[in-house]
């Protein structure tokens, strides 16, 4: 019993919470934004698996971390066009649309690594994003954020910007409405298709980040299935967190705890319980943690509804 709480006081366990944390934080940012504007994204987890992969191409391939950091947002961006033009002006079934941008996605990205490294046994390394060290001298949580990359501090800081964004400029005010009465919307003169099919192409691109930082930060290469459902736990968090970025904050870190403490405590056990057990605990506590929030969870009102031009 000593050694379970023991784990919770150390900095490294901590640590790896935010680690895990952080591609969860931008793919449900990322969901969060699409969903504001009224269209389910469920495309989410081939779109970090493509940023995944492409994040680490363009630096194998001689870009630097940043430059491939974007270009892994641009390609989100792209799957995210392609599904606001099936489901915003065509109004294609939101779910069918994303399974297969999820499909596409994925099965692109695993094809153009089996094209351009046909014989490679173990995917090549790069060398990723270096821990930021500049605030290891901060008490209680120097030893945190020190290890931490710039990734992270980016997604960290990429939530108050986006609670910003959504609450107090007139962009996130249109964007809110388009979610909630795009009828209201089209009469202030404003374009619902646009503010949609932006809001797609927005969020994929968090998508492809949160993708990108895998094997850009956390690993140093692309692995198949190296995603792990983490795109489907961002459609559920953003359920969680009931729309609202501060709270998705709280539940990304909620499940990196989750995971962070399963993977010590197996250690810490050893073989007397079955690692099975251990690998269920976060997604057991996870659903608990939806299942209680969700009760209360107030969506947007226009989610997953077509909207038809000039119709009331």
């Amino acid at each position: 019993m000593s050694e379970a709480l023991d784990i919770l006081l150390q900095a490294s366990f901590w640590a790896a919470t935010l680690r895990i944390a952080t591609p969860l934080i931008l793919g449900t940012l990322g969901e969060l934004i699409c969903e504001r504007a009224g269209v389910l994204n469920l495309g989410i987890e081939g779109i970090m698996t493509v940023g995944a992969m492409s994040g680490w191409l363009f630096v194998h391939l001689g870009a630097d971390l940043w430059t491939g950091l974007a270009l892994a947002a641009l390609v989100g961006m792209t799957f995210g066009l392609l599904h606001g033009l099936f489901t915003v002006p065509l109004g294609l079934s939101q779910h069918v649309t994303g399974i297969g941008i999820t499909l596409l996605a994925s099965s692109i990205a695993y094809f153009t690594y089996r094209v351009l490294l046909p014989d490679v046994a173990t995917p090549p390394r790069i060398e990723p994003f270096e821990p930021w060290t500049f605030m290891a001298a901060v008490p209680w949580i120097g030893p945190v954020l020190a290890e931490q990359t710039a990734p992270t501090y980016l997604a960290l800081a990429l939530v108050p910007a986006t609670a910003w964004l959504l609450s107090a400029t007139p962009l996130g005010l249109a964007l809110r409405a388009a979610g909630e009465n795009p009828a209201a919307v089209e009469a202030q003169g404003l374009d619902v298709y646009g503010l949609r099919i932006g809001a797609l192409m927005a969020g994929s691109a968090l998508m492809a980040m949160g993708g990108a930082f895998l094997t850009m930060s956390a690993f140093n290469a692309f692995f198949f299935e190296m995603v792990a459902g983490r795109g489907w736990i961002c459609i559920a968090l953003v359920v969680f967190a009931s729309w609202r970025p501060g709270k998705a904050l709280l539940g990304a870190l909620l499940f990196g705890a989750f995971d962070a403490y399963q993977v010590r405590l197996q250690q810490a056990v050893g073989a007397e319980v079955p690692y099975q057990l251990f690998l269920m605990l976060p997604y057991l506590l996870s659903i608990a943690a939806l299942v209680v929030m969700a009760r209360r969870a107030s969506y947007p009102q226009a989610l997953m509804r077509p909207f038809v031009k000039g119709e009331r």
